[in-house]
C-alpha cells in the first residue's frame, strides 16, 4: 500500500475554480491518485477531507468530539472508508494517531478548539520530531466570532483565537486556517 502523501503541490486543485463550469465538478487531486470528482452542489470541506484521508490510506481517525468539530465529525462518519474512533482525551487521541501512523504510514486525529489543541500538542510535537505524517484537525469558532472581542468557551480567556495556531507553527510542517473556503483553500 502506497501511503506517501507527496508534496503539498500535489494536493492543490487543478484550477482556481471551486466548481468547473463545464461539468459541474472539480478535480481536487493531482498525481498518481485518480482524481476525485465532487458534485459542487453538495461539496463540503468536511466531505473533501474525509475522501482525501481515505485516498492517502487513512482508515481510522482518532477523535474527541466537541461543539466546534461536530460538523467535521459528521462528515468523517458519513465517509464509508473511515472509522471514527472516540478517545477519552486529546492526548490519548494524539498518541493513538501517532501509533497508527507508525503502523499504517499516515494517521489523523480531530480534537476540539484550544483546550483540546493545547492538550494534544505533545503528541503532535513528538510525531513532528520523528517526521511522522500525522494530520491534525481542529474545529474553531464561527468566523462571525472573530473580531468581536467576545471570550468563548474552550479558549484561554482571550478574544484572540490564533493562540493555538501559533503554538503549532513550530511543531508542524504546514498549517491552514480556513476562513473562507473559496478564498482560502481552493485558490492556493
Amino acid at each position: 500500500m502506497d501511503t506517501k502523501i507527496g508534496s503539498l503541490d500535489n494536493c492543490k486543485p487543478v484550477s482556481n475554480d471551486v466548481c468547473s463550469q463545464a461539468n459541474d465538478a472539480v478535480s481536487t487531486i493531482q498525481g498518481s491518485v485518480s482524481p476525485a470528482v465532487v458534485n459542487c452542489s453538495k461539496a463540503t470541506v468536511g466531505g473533501h477531507l474525509a475522501k482525501r484521508l481515505v485516498q492517502i490510506g487513512v482508515n481510522d481517525v482518532f477523535s474527541v468530539p466537541g461543539d466546534f468539530n461536530l460538523t467535521l465529525l459528521d462528515h468523517l462518519i458519513a465517509e464509508p472508508g473511515l472509522n471514527l474512533i472516540g478517545c477519552c482525551n486529546e492526548l490519548n487521541a494524539g498518541y493513538a494517531a501517532d501509533g497508527y501512523t507508525r503502523s499504517h504510514g499516515v494517521g489523523a486525529c480531530v480534537v476540539i478548539f484550544t483546550v483540546g489543541g493545547l492538550s494534544i500538542l505533545n503528541a503532535i510535537a513528538g510525531a513532528y520530531s520523528e517526521s511522522l505524517p500525522l494530520i491534525y484537525f481542529v474545529g474553531g469558532p464561527n468566523s462571525n466570532d472573530y473580531g468581536t472581542n467576545r471570550i468563548l468557551h474552550h479558549t484561554v480567556g482571550l478574544p484572540d483565537f490564533s493562540q493555538e495556531l501559533r503554538c503549532f507553527q513550530t511543531v508542524t510542517c504546514y498549517q491552514v486556517h480556513l476562513h473562507n473556503v473559496a478564498g482560502d483553500w481552493f485558490n492556493r
